[in-house]
């Protein structure tokens, strides 16, 4: 079933795992029925809102929880309500905050999602402070920073930032000013909150498998600015009652242990491997993640990225490793019949590089 089709667009088969360029994640009809049936109803969304935070809450084992449009905007309100707290002539200023408003957050920390961590602190009215180097950062570099001007430390949990020699979040915590932890595409969502962070921002859309929509989770009186922040820039981030009770079917169905689907991660590797130079790898940010990967040459790599997407039905990989040398096929998004379609898909490529006098010179010497 292709829901698109009648405006011209086709569904692509997503290997390349919850990705919110490609619609976050599929989701179970219990979630999509529960958005269908508040769509033909009417509520009041003040008390619904309220419901929705007191459910999360307990979920995450937090004081209080609001709901947005995602991940990156619990940033920017995250930011705003640290900034204002719940002055109301502040709110309504945001961005346009007055000083002191520093933002710490450590460099590799600093990262591009589709947008930038930065930008969205600023948008919250912060003046983003990056500390340390690509190569490393110390507790000396967090340190020099902790002026009276900084007012809150951002860190960033994600595939995108870098992962060694980073500072962990037991070091950032404790340092006189609030936490924001972006947890966005985490499953964890209890020990953030339990480790002392004072605010946590998550996608309902990713690892949760909700629509598309997030929360914030943390501290009372801050949630409480969160809220307010509904004044001023979260008005342009409204989240409609079908969000909301989808997320909250995603919750009470979500299960943060259940992992990958080991079936369809066996069934792909084996596939795979018997024309390619596939392995089983683990997610590299640590989290209980597994996926297939292929080690080839970069160029060679690009080139198969390229045909899988290229041909019908369109397949999407996971492309953050290719330049290093390694393609992904991430398989939390896979049916069980996407698999001989990318198995087939693959095979035919190696099968056409084979006899193609321009294929790459390492793949034909190797």
């Amino acid at each position: 079933m292709n829901p698109f089709r009648r405006i011209g667009v086709e569904t692509v088969i997503n290997a390349a795992g919850k990705m919110t360029a490609l619609g976050g994640t599929a989701q179970h009809q219990t979630v999509a029925q529960a958005q269908a049936e508040a769509a033909q109803a009417h509520v009041d969304l003040a008390e619904l809102r309220h419901a929705a935070g007191q459910r999360i809450a307990t979920r995450t084992g937090a004081e209080a929880a609001c709901i947005t449009t995602g991940a990156a905007a619990g940033i920017a309100i995250g930011v705003a309500a640290i900034l204002t707290g719940r002055d109301l002539e502040k709110i309504r200023r945001v961005p346009d905050v007055p000083a002191p408003r520093d933002i710490l957050i450590q460099r590799g920390h600093d990262v591009d999602f589709g947008a930038e961590v930065t930008q969205m602190i600023r948008l919250g009215g912060g003046r983003p402070v990056v500390f340390g180097t690509l190569d490393a950062v110390t507790e000396d570099d967090l340190s020099a920073k902790l002026s009276a001007d900084a007012k809150a430390i951002v860190y960033v949990k994600s595939h995108h930032a870098v992962q060694q020699n980073r500072l962990p979040l037991a070091a950032c915590l404790g340092r006189g000013v609030p936490m924001l932890v972006d947890a966005a595409a985490e499953s964890d969502v209890l020990s953030y909150i339990a480790a002392g962070a004072d605010l946590v921002t998550y996608s309902g859309g990713k690892a949760i498998g909700g629509p598309t929509c997030g929360f914030i989770a943390g501290r009372h009186d801050l949630i409480e600015a969160c809220e307010l922040q509904g004044r001023g820039i979260a008005r342009a981030m409204k989240v409609g009652k079908e969000q909301i009770m989808g997320l909250m079917a995603a919750l009470d169905r979500f299960e943060p242990s259940a992992g990958d689907d080991e079936a369809i991660l066996a069934a792909l590797h084996a596939g795979l491997s018997s024309f390619a130079n596939a392995r089983i790898v683990p997610d590299r940010a640590g989290r209980p993640i597994r996926r297939v990967g292929l080690a080839e040459p970069p160029d060679v790599l690009q080139a198969l990225v390229e045909h899988l997407a290229a041909n019908a039905p369109s397949i999407r990989t996971r492309n953050h490793q290719v330049t290093e040398g390694l393609l992904l096929f991430d398989v939390r998004e896979l049916r069980r019949h996407d698999v001989p379609i990318i198995v087939e898909r693959v095979r035919t490529f190696y099968a056409e590089m084979a006899s193609s006098p321009t294929a790459p010179e390492q793949r034909r010497a190797s």
